[in-house]
């Protein structure tokens, strides 16, 4: 199956309001996200149509989807840029592919744009990408592993449930230190 993968556009904030509601839905999917289904679905049309714009192309953000053959969209990667931390680097967050584009390449194409789109940043020059998985996510583990990230050895607590851990994971920049 063939994607299109490509920034979102500010009017196309019902789409991605759909994704991210499919995503946090999804009992195999919601473990990897803070937001809960209740909460976003209370959310008004301001509040998805202003997320859709903050994901388009922007200095600080963009959310890049995968879209399918007769515009369906079969998943999302948001990067956030975090250039005021220990190290320039960019966050992935919102990672989803739907249960359907799952085993397709979907969630490969989405990461290769998110990295390629991090590494040309220019101010700040970003030199490493990281995500956080949650510690029962193993396959999303092991794919992260399987593009190169690497456990850094900090964790936090899962902000729904204090008992489990996410872990942080790093992609560095060829040559950086």
């Amino acid at each position: 199956m063939g994607y299109v993968i490509r920034a979102v556009r500010a009017d196309e904030w019902e789409q991605l309001k759909e994704l991210r509601l499919a995503a946090l839905a999804d009992p195999v999917a919601r473990v990897a996200f803070n937001e809960t289904l209740e909460g976003a679905a209370g959310q008004t049309d301001v509040f998805w149509r202003e997320r859709a714009a903050r994901g388009g192309v922007d200095a600080g953000a963009i959310t890049f989807i995968g879209e399918a053959g007769g515009g369906s969209w079969g998943g999302m990667v948001v990067v956030l840029v975090e250039g005021d931390g220990e190290v320039p680097q960019t966050h992935l967050v919102g990672v989803y592919v739907r249960p359907e584009h799952r085993g397709t390449g979907l969630a490969q194409e989405l990461f290769g744009a998110a990295i390629r789109w991090s590494w040309g940043i220019t101010e700040p020059v970003v030199e490493r990408v990281r995500l956080w998985v949650h510690e029962a996510n193993g396959q999303a583990e092991a794919f992260y592993r399987r593009l190169g990230f690497v456990a850094t050895g900090r964790t936090l607590a899962d902000p729904k449930n204090a008992a489990a851990v996410e872990r942080e994971m790093v992609l560095g920049r060829a040559g950086a230190s």
